[in-house]
C-alpha cells in the first residue's frame, strides 16, 4: 500500500470519459461523421462558418451535460478524499472528473463550458438553466462580438501557465497515472518523459484498452476497460477511508 506521502500526478484522455457516453474526439458518429474534425476543430473553421462550428458544439454540449462521472472518475475522487496528494493533467475539455469530486483538475484543452469573446476575450460559462438545443451564434454581452468554445482546438497552443505548472508537477510525483490517452498528441505524449527525468525512482502505470507508445516506458500497462481496471487497481495500491 502506498503512503499517504506519496504523490500522485494523473494524465486522463478522452479513454475515462468514454463509458460515460461522451464519444471519444474522432469518433463522433451520426450526423458528424461526414464532416472531417478539421472542417469543426480550427480557428479556420470558426472563421469560414461560425454557424457549423456551434452546432457542432451544441450538439456535443449536450452529451456533455446530460453524461454521469463512471468509476474511474470516482476512483479518481476516492484516492484524493482519502488523503493522497493528487493532481489530474486532463486532455479532456467536459467537467467530469470536478462533478465526480475531484478538486484539483488541470484542463490542458479548455474547457466546453466555457466561452470566450473572439475580440475582448471576456470568459463567461454555461449556466444550467442554459439549453443547448439552439443553432444561434452566442454573442458577447460587453462588446456584442461573437463568442467562441473555450477550448484549445488544432493550430492552436496551449496555455503556458498551465503547461508550466504540469512540467513542475510532474518532476516532483512519485506515482504517474496515464488513464485512457492515445499517448500520441503532443505535448502530452511527453509528459512521461518529463516526469521519469525528475524522478527516476518514478512508477507509472498506464490503463488503456490497448498498447500506446507509451506502454514500453510504464512500470506496468494493464489492459482492458479503464472504469473497470483502474478502480481495481486503486483499492489494491492505496490506502482508501471507507465510506
Amino acid at each position: 500500500m502506498k503512503s499517504l506521502e506519496t504523490k500522485i500526478t494523473v494524465i486522463t484522455g478522452s479513454g475515462v470519459s468514454q463509458s460515460s457516453g461522451i464519444p471519444t474526439f474522432r469518433g463522433t458518429d451520426g450526423l458528424w461523421k461526414k464532416y472531417n474534425v478539421m472542417d469543426l476543430a480550427t480557428p479556420q473553421a470558426f472563421a469560414r462558418n461560425p454557424k457549423l462550428v456551434w452546432e457542432w458544439y451544441y450538439w456535443r454540449l449536450g452529451l456533455v451535460s446530460q453524461a454521469k462521472p463512471n468509476e474511474a472518475h470516482l476512483a479518481l475522487k476516492n484516492l484524493e478524499s482519502s488523503g493522497y496528494d493528487l493532481v489530474v493533467l486532463t486532455q479532456n475539455v467536459d467537467n467530469l472528473h470536478e462533478r465526480a469530486g475531484s478538486s484539483k483538475v488541470f484542463h490542458l484543452h479548455g474547457e466546453i463550458f466555457q466561452r470566450r469573446c473572439i475580440k475582448c476575450h471576456d470568459i463567461t460559462s454555461w449556466q444550467s438553466s442554459e439549453t443547448f438545443s439552439s443553432s444561434e451564434i452566442p454573442k458577447c454581452t460587453k462588446c456584442n462580438s461573437i463568442l467562441r468554445p473555450k477550448v484549445v482546438w488544432f493550430n492552436e497552443t496551449l496555455d503556458p501557465e498551465i503547461i508550466r505548472f504540469s512540467h513542475n508537477r510532474l518532476k516532483e510525483t512519485d506515482v504517474l497515472l496515464i488513464i485512457g490517452t492515445s499517448g500520441l498528441v503532443h505535448p502530452v505524449n511527453n509528459f512521461p518523459f518529463i516526469a521519469k527525468q525528475g524522478n527516476m525512482n518514478l512508477e507509472m502505470y498506464e490503463f488503456n484498452l490497448e498498447l500506446t507508445p507509451l506502454s514500453s516506458m510504464t512500470t506496468k500497462t494493464i489492459l482492458g476497460p479503464v472504469e473497470k481496471t483502474f478502480p481495481e487497481f486503486v483499492s489494491k495500491t492505496f490506502k482508501i477511508a471507507k465510506k
